[in-house]
């Protein structure tokens, strides 16, 4: 057998020799290769003292008032949105709304003001020229440019002639 330490699947091995768990056969496989491997023997009894001790636990009885105490805290308890609105609570609807309605007529002010209205456009008869300047060598790294792509093309169509003929 080889060592149940080396691997996830094989720890597992353990943990059901542990929990009593494990066929005749897997056991006696197990305890034969516990006597060689140290490693092996501590973790199996690290595990067999922890189930003993969770059987032999007892938990204490329940009080006959538990669910009354139980359901008398959950109503104690407050939820999330209590606590986000309990702030604004205290502020009268009736100081708080035409602030609220002050304050949105400011922001929609500062939007109006920060971004104007769109110049009017030219009138249709208004001929413009727009006039681009480029330098020479721009030119010529796009006619470069140009004359790359129309290489790569015509390099490319033999093959795919021959891949439309399959």
């Amino acid at each position: 057998m080889r060592c149940p330490m080396g691997t996830q699947e094989s720890a597992e091995v353990l943990l059901a020799y542990g929990a009593c768990k494990l066929d005749a056969e897997t056991t006696a496989a197990l305890e034969k290769h516990m006597e060689t491997c140290p490693a092996c023997r501590e973790s199996a009894r690290g595990l067999r003292s922890a189930w003993e001790a969770l059987d032999a636990f007892e938990a204490p009885p329940v009080s006959p008032d538990f669910d009354r105490n139980l359901y008398r805290r959950i109503a104690r308890e407050v939820s999330w949105w209590d606590l986000l609105v309990r702030p604004f609570r205290a502020f009268p609807v009736r100081q708080g709304l035409p602030m609220a309605a002050a304050a949105g007529v400011m922001l929609l002010a500062g939007v109006m003001l920060y971004r104007p209205a769109a110049p009017p456009p030219p009138p249709p008869d208004a001929v413009q020229a727009v006039v681009e300047e480029l330098r020479p060598d721009q030119v010529e790294n796009a006619l470069d440019d140009m004359e790359m792509l129309r290489e790569f093309s015509h390099a490319m169509r033999p093959d795919a002639v021959e891949a439309k003929k399959m």
